[in-house]
Formats: C-alpha cells, structure tokens, sequence
C-alpha cells in the first residue's frame, strides 16, 4: 500500500483566486515543500499561475508534484453555469498540463443552505426539477473531467447543497461511478453531523482521493447552534490541526489500509490567516502527527 500526503493552498487561507491578503503562490509552494509535503493541490484556479511553464518551474524548484485541483463554484445556482464552465475548463487544463490526477467538484455556500450548516433536519430540500438540473450540471462537468483524463470527485461540503449524507449518497445512486467517484473529506462530514469513518466502510469503492481534516468539537456545537455563517466559523477555529479534534484518524486509516487504498491524502486545513499561529506551523504539525500514526 502507498498513500501519499499532500497539503493545499486552503491550509494558507486560500479560498480564491486573488486577494492582497493572500501569500504568494511561490511561497506556499516553498512553505509546503519545507513543512515536509511531497505534493500540493492546484487551489482556486488563478492563484497559481495558468502558464504551464512558469507552474511547472515552481513545482520542480520545491520538488512538489501536482496532485488536483477544486472547482469551487455554485453548482446550485443555474444562473452562474457559464461560471461553473469556466472554472472546470481552466481547472482541468492546469491540471492535465502537469499530469494531475484529481478533479475536486464542490458546490460552494448557498444563502438558502448557509444557516442549517450541520443541521440536517431542518436544511432546506431542491424539489424534484431542481435537483434533476442540479445533478445533470454535476455529471457534465464530471465527463468535461473524464475527457481531460481526470479522475473526478464530488467532494461534500457545509453550508451547500452538497452537504449531508443522504444527498451524497442520492448523487452517488443517479451518477455513474465510470464518471464520479467521491473526494471524502473527513471534516465537512463530521461538520455535516455524520460519521466519517463510518461512511468509508460503506462506500470506499468509490473513495478515489481523501482530503484530511479534522474538526474541534467544542467549536463545532457552538457554531452550529448559532448558525455562524461558515468563513466566521473557519475564523473561530473549527478546523483545528489533526489529531485535536473529533475525527479519528487511525481509524481512517486502518480503513484505508484494509481497503488497499493508493495515491494520494491531501490535507486541507481551513483557516484564517489573522488567527494565532502560522499556516507553515500548522501544517508542520500536521504532517508530523499524520506520521506518528503511520501515514
């Protein structure tokens, strides 16, 4: 078995393309590199830059292959389909220049879903057309995907349409597996109020890629309760360093391991850069408890 571990842009406060905030992209490339990865994510396509050959010098200079990329956009929104396009067309053609394997697809935060963040029974529901239209936007960008030579993951996450269990799970059951396997992201799962663990003895299968994260519980509860918005709740700490939160990660792995799992594990941190701390020290420490556990 060899599962690698990666990190990406995220763990720097990284959530789009640009902002004066932002570290640059060649310092996170080193940062990773030094805090012990072999291999980073793409991030919000336009952080990086779009010219193969000035990516690829950056990649090599730290010794990082490129594992994926996400396209974070409103899949909810028929409105903004020709930004869903856009964002999976350039997504898939930075990664297939650098021999990428992973297509992460995300249906990012909606205002309709945004307050019953881990809160399933009260989460508003898409009725039958809705939700028809809304899985057929999901499948097309997944084949645009495929026809890169992409392996594609839909990849759960709070406060969108895409969120808890059963409406993974509904996808999963009208999508053909030969075009959509599953990124499991283990703390939007637990921030869904499932059990991740549980889940991947159900379905790793289909399990292509994992993103490693972990969820502080105490924050958690308070969130949710509060129905704190989701960038708030990131600001508050929710997704702490693995190993301090409500996710067991020797559980994932041993499931990993009897599975046969191969390829790659990327961490993804959320975070907020004003916090304490510095994204390099969290994930130092990250890659040194993924290590103490095995990974």
């Amino acid at each position: 078995m060899t599962i690698r571990i990666g990190n990406a842009p995220c763990s720097w406060g990284i959530e789009f393309a640009s902002d004066p905030a932002y570290p640059t992209w060649k310092s996170v490339l080193k940062q990773c590199a030094d805090a012990g990865y072999k291999g980073i994510e793409l991030g919000p396509v336009g952080f990086m830059p779009e010219d193969p050959v000035e990516l690829g010098e950056g990649l090599a200079e730290h010794d990082l292959e490129l594992i994926g990329g996400v396209v974070f956009r409103p899949y909810h929104d028929p409105d903004a389909w020709g930004d869903v396009l856009d964002g999976t067309v350039r997504t898939c053609k930075a990664l297939a220049a650098h021999g990428a394997q992973h297509l992460v697809l995300i249906d990012s935060i909606s205002p309709r879903r945004a307050p019953t963040a881990g809160r399933v029974n009260e989460a508003e529901q898409m009725d039958k057309a809705e939700w028809t239209a809304y899985r057929d936007r999901i499948a097309e960008t997944a084949r645009i995907g495929v026809d890169h030579g992409l392996t594609v993951g839909i990849h759960a996450h709070a406060a969108g349409f895409m969120d808890f269990e059963p409406e993974l799970e509904r996808l999963l059951d009208e999508v053909d597996d030969s075009i959509l396997k599953i990124c499991f992201d283990t703390g939007h799962h637990s921030y869904a109020g499932f059990d991740p663990v549980a889940f991947m003895k159900r379905h790793m299968d289909r399990i292509s890629y994992m993103h490693f994260k972990d969820i502080d519980p105490v924050v958690k509860a308070d969130v949710v309760a509060k129905r704190t918005d989701f960038y708030t709740a990131c600001g508050q700490g929710i997704f702490c360093n693995l190993g301090q939160g409500d996710v067991d990660f020797a559980a994932v792995r041993q499931v990993l391991i009897d599975a046969g799992f191969e390829g790659w594990c990327t961490v993804e941190q959320d975070c907020d850069p004003s916090m304490p701390g510095t994204p390099m020290e969290d994930a130092k420490a990250n890659r040194e408890y993924l290590q103490s556990i095995g990974f």
